[in-house]
């Protein structure tokens, strides 16, 4: 894939290194999960039930990946308890955000399982996000930390600021790629990028490779959040859990759509009749599918993914080589070519 002249290698080895990811870091992955486990203890029951049952499931912990990959690239020790332990607060902010926006969304499933929601209403899952929220605060005070804490307080405002900016976009179908961006970077690319620094931190890093790492964070969420709305057109129900365009039915104009409305006169009225409607009904999915495809936001939206995905791998020269560093950089391959 090939964007203004730069490109990233999608070769048989760049596949094949991508799947392997995580696979340096198996064992520290499956301590989050214990710390997980661990941490989403509690004596109310239906706290602990819910604990548990977010847990099981969880996606492909992306983010803990990160803080202990991070830790490593930079000559730390990432089996030690506290970096596990922060990472473990990362995917607990991360299953704070999932467990508000469902309600936002109001969405049933996730994961073709039912949400917290859906199973026990709105008002537990408020309470049940927020619960999450003050129990990765906790947990990350035993660090002692104030550059981790600071750091902790930065992404959890600026995710929520993300989520009250998208809510206030939704329905309109004249969202700017500004605005787009904004929201994007906040609900996002902010906690990749917080991911990755505070496993600098924990790491030892220094000045420059900490700098290096969150740029490499916020690049690389940004990458994941594009090809996101991408597969929210391309990929199948099955595989992506939903039905194809449903993001557009929840009132969200992506990235496709805002090319696609700025290069087709028509486009605007389907966007708008979709959203007036709230659901595809005299406008059907595979006609806005293939006015996508037909005008080249399609492909103008995968350049802009892999403009930043370039930008990740570009932020990551300064560190030294190692298999964990060799992870980090496989990584925007993988977030290029995943299917869900």
């Amino acid at each position: 894939m090939t964007t203004s002249g730069n490109t990233i290698a999608l070769d048989e080895e760049a596949r094949i290194s991508a799947r392997r990811i995580f696979s340096v870091i198996a064992n520290e992955l499956m301590q989050v999960e214990l710390e997980f486990e661990r941490q989403a203890r509690s004596n109310v029951q239906v706290i602990d039930y819910l604990g548990e049952y977010l847990r099981a499931s969880g996606g492909k912990r992306v983010r803990p990946a990160l803080t202990i990959l991070s830790n490593y690239a930079v000559g730390g020790d990432g089996s030690r308890y506290n970096s596990i332990r922060m990472a473990t607060v990362m995917e607990f902010l991360h299953t704070a955000t999932l467990v508000h926006d469902d309600i936002i969304d109001k969405a049933d499933t996730r994961r073709k399982r039912p949400t917290v929601n859906a199973l026990y209403g709105n008002e537990t899952a408020v309470l049940m996000g927020d619960w999450l929220y003050m129990s990765a605060f906790e947990t990350s005070l035993a660090e002692r930390s104030l550059p981790v804490l600071d750091i902790l307080t930065s992404v959890t405002r600026k995710m929520t600021e993300g989520e009250i900016l998208q809510l206030t976009l939704l329905g309109e179908a004249d969202v700017s790629e500004a605005q787009y961006f904004d929201v994007l970077k906040r609900k996002t690319a902010y906690l990749f990028s917080a991911s990755c620094e505070i496993g600098a931190i924990l790491g030892g890093a220094s000045e420059q490779q900490q700098t290096a790492l969150r740029d490499y964070g916020l690049n690389l969420g940004t990458a994941f959040q594009l090809i996101d709305d991408l597969l929210d057109f391309t990929s199948s129900e099955e595989a992506l859990g939903k039905a194809a365009g449903a993001d557009l039915l929840g009132g969200k104009v992506t990235l496709p759509l805002i090319y696609l409305r700025d290069t087709e006169s028509n486009a605007r009225e389907m966007i708008k009749t979709v959203l007036s409607e709230g659901k595809y009904s005299s406008v059907k999915p595979q006609d806005l599918l293939d006015a996508i495809v037909r005008s080249g936001a399609l492909e103008q939206a995968q350049a802009r993914a892999n403009e930043y995905a370039e930008s990740a791998c570009t932020a990551l020269e300064i560190l030294p080589d190692s298999e964990y560093s060799d992870s980090l950089r496989a990584l925007p391959t993988y977030i290029l070519e995943r299917d869900r």
